[in-house]
C-alpha cells in the first residue's frame, strides 16, 4: 500500500524544527527519543544536576500516572530553585549515551539520507533532545522534531509546557503520538509528498499507539522488553491480525540498519 504525505516547519525551541529534503523521499522514518535514541529517559538523567543527585520525597510523591508533564514542570521548578541553569542542563543532555547499534543506524542513514524523511516526535523536551543530537552531530538529520516546548526564563529556570491537547484516552494528557503522526502524514499529503512505507522506531506505550495505525505496508521497530513490545506480543495474541504492521523488535539499532540495508536491496 502506498502512503501520499508533507508539512511546514515550526520554530526552534518550540513545537518542531525543520529542514527541507531535495527531492521527495521513499520512506518516512520516526523515532522516539528516551530509551530509544539514547539509551536512558533523559527526564530522569536531569536528576543527576540536583544536589545529592535526588528529588526530595515532596517532589516525587506528586507524580500522578499520566501526568508525567505536569510532574516534570515541579522537578525543573526545584532544580532551578537549587540553583541548577542551562550549563548545567546541557552537560547533562550532551552526557546521555546513545543506545546499542545507534550510531551504525545514523551512520547508514546518512550515506542514505535522500531515501529517507526523518522525524522525531517525543514526550521529552525540546532543548534536551536538540542538546543530545547535537552533541552527537546527528541533529540535521531529522526533518522535524515535535516534542514539548521548553526554554529558559528570566531566572534562568528551564520550563516545561504540553505539546498539545487530544481525546486519546490510552496516552499522557499532554502529548498523543497518534495524533502527531497522523496530522503529519495529512500534512506532508497536502504537498504531495508520497511515501511507499512508514517505519516506526521506538520503546514506550506511548510509542505503541501510533505504530498501531500503521498499514501492512508498514514496519514497527519495538526495542526488545519495553512496553511497546510487550503490548505488541499482547495484542498479536488477543487480536491476531489487528497490528497490520510489521514487527522487526531489536536489542541494537544496528539490527535495524541491517534491516533498512536489505530492505533497499530488494528494491
Amino acid at each position: 500500500m502506498r502512503r501520499c504525505c508533507g508539512g511546514a516547519g515550526l520554530p526552534c525551541l518550540f513545537k518542531g524544527v525543520g529542514m527541507a529534503s531535495p527531492r521527495p523521499p521513499r520512506y518516512l522514518l520516526v523515532f522516539d527519543f528516551d530509551e530509544t535514541i539514547v539509551d536512558e529517559n533523559s527526564d530522569e538523567s536531569v536528576v543527576r544536576a540536583a544536589p545529592g543527585q535526588a528529588l526530595p520525597e515532596r517532589i516525587r510523591q506528586t507524580f500522578r500516572e499520566g501526568f508525567y508533564n505536569e510532574y516534570m514542570q515541579r522537578v525543573l521548578g526545584y532544580l532551578g530553585d537549587q540553583g541548577v541553569r542551562m550549563g548545567d542542563f546541557k552537560a547533562v543532555y550532551e552526557s546521555i549515551p546513545l543506545s546499542p547499534g545507534m550510531p551504525d543506524l545514523f551512520q547508514f542513514l546518512s550515506k542514505n539520507h535522500e531515501l529517507f524523511e526523518i522525524i522525531l516526535i517525543s514526550d521529552a523536551n525540546m532543548f534536551g533532545i536538540e542538546c543530545s543530537l547535537r552533541a552527537a552531530g546527528v541533529y540535521s538529520l531529522f526533518r522535524k522534531i515535535f516534542s514539548n516546548p521548553s526554554g529558559f526564563d528570566k531566572r534562568g529556570y528551564l520550563t516545561l509546557g504540553p505539546y498539545h491537547s487530544h481525546k486519546c484516552l490510552d496516552c499522557p494528557a499532554n502529548m498523543c503520538k497518534r495524533k502527531i503522526l497522523t496530522e503529519y502524514l495529512a500534512e506532508r499529503a497536502q504537498e504531495e509528498v508520497e511515501f511507499q512505507r512508514v517505519f516506526y522506531v521506538g520503546d514506550g506505550a506511548n510509542d505503541f499507539c501510533p505504530a498501531a495505525t500503521l498499514t501492512a505496508a508498514d514496519v514497527a521497530f519495538p526495542r526488545k522488553g519495553y512496553p511497546m513490545h510487550r503490548l505488541a506480543q499482547e495484542l498479536q495474541q488477543k487480536q491476531p491480525g489487528a497490528l497490520q504492521a510489521t514487527l522487526v523488535p531489536w536489542d541494537s539499532a544496528a539490527e535495524i540498519a541491517r534491516y533498512l540495508q536489505e530492505l533497499l536491496k530488494k528494491k
